[in-house]
């Protein structure tokens, strides 16, 4: 049986593309999986893997719609065969039921974890150079600095209590207790 896997990163994606793919090239039965493939927990790719039989093609639109890591991968792949079946990259042109097949999903395989790794260094690099520029990156401040001031205040000299300031300023106690911990007025155990 050819058995088809599509994965999309996110929600909001679509895999009309990889489900059509993988129906024209004859997939009886298609897993669909909205996740990331640097995840290993992917309910459908377990699934997939738990219900393959001897002489099943697990095949993908993208050699990367399988996995990301190629430690992941190779243990994909070591389970598809240890099922008794083979697998096939539609893209990539990989099939493993031959031995040129297994070494090219290998050596692939290598070059898009060296491809992520060096997206990876790129990004680094980029966050890197927006510090040195005094670019921080998160989430912005729940309080302006205005108003860090006046919980300090605040909550130092008594006037009202850090769950007081918290309702008053619409925030989480604990924003609060971070902001004081932060300004070294409180200790972090005790926030």
């Amino acid at each position: 049986m050819k058995i088809g896997y599509a994965r999309v990163s996110t929600q909001s994606q679509d895999n009309k593309l990889q489900n059509d793919e993988l129906k024209k090239n004859g997939c009886e039965r298609i897993f669909r999986e909205k996740a990331s493939g640097g995840r290993w927990d992917r309910p459908q790719l377990h699934k997939m893997l738990e219900q393959l039989r001897e002489g099943d093609v697990v095949i993908v639109w993208k050699l990367d719609r399988l996995s990301r890591s190629l430690k992941d991968l190779l243990t994909i792949l070591e389970r598809i065969e240890t099922a008794g079946a083979h697998f096939y990259s539609l893209t990539e042109n990989i099939d493993t039921g031959s031995a040129a097949g297994r070494m090219m999903m290998q050596i692939v395989g290598s070059f898009a974890e060296f491809e992520r790794e060096m997206f990876r260094e790129r990004t680094l690099a980029g966050l890197a150079s927006a510090k040195k520029q005094g670019r921080v990156g998160g989430r912005r401040p729940k309080l302006t600095t205005q108003q860090q001031k006046e919980v300090t205040r605040w909550v130092q000299s008594g006037e009202k209590s850090a769950a007081d300031v918290a309702r008053l300023f619409q925030v989480h106690p604990s924003t609060i207790c971070r902001l004081m911990a932060k300004q070294g007025l409180v200790k972090v155990a005790d926030a």
